[in-house]
């Protein structure tokens, strides 16, 4: 099941945060991700979710999404970004056909069919 990495960041310090930027893209393509969405501009359509620049990956799975987050070779990346920015990171796992939808089509009480 496809897996999403989700993260809103406010960049602080431009100079340094530029070398994550470089070096980060070769890190997430070794373990499976791939861009989705990476910057641009924001337009709020409804409520105030405070978001700056948002960055989307897509895994082939949640365990390539955390052996990325959590990987050595990640790591130095990710104590740069915590330095040069704030942010909001959080991982999704996408609902697929392999799911079926809850009670009354309820996809908060969503099922995986092996389950059933």
């Amino acid at each position: 099941m496809r897996c999403y990495l989700f993260a809103n960041v406010v960049v602080t310090d431009r100079e340094r945060f530029a070398e994550y930027l470089e070096k980060v893209p070769a890190i997430i393509a070794q373990y499976g991700g791939r861009y989705v969405v990476r910057g641009g501009a924001v337009r709020p359509l409804e409520g105030n979710l405070n978001v700056e620049r948002i960055v989307i990956l897509e895994f082939p799975s949640r365990d390539a999404a955390d052996s990325f987050y959590h990987s050595e070779e990640y790591a130095p990346l990710l104590k740069l970004r915590m330095q040069t920015a704030q942010s909001q990171v959080v991982i999704i796992e996408a609902l697929g056909a392999d799911y079926v939808a809850g009670a009354d089509g309820d996809i908060n009480l969503a099922v995986h069919k092996s389950r059933i």
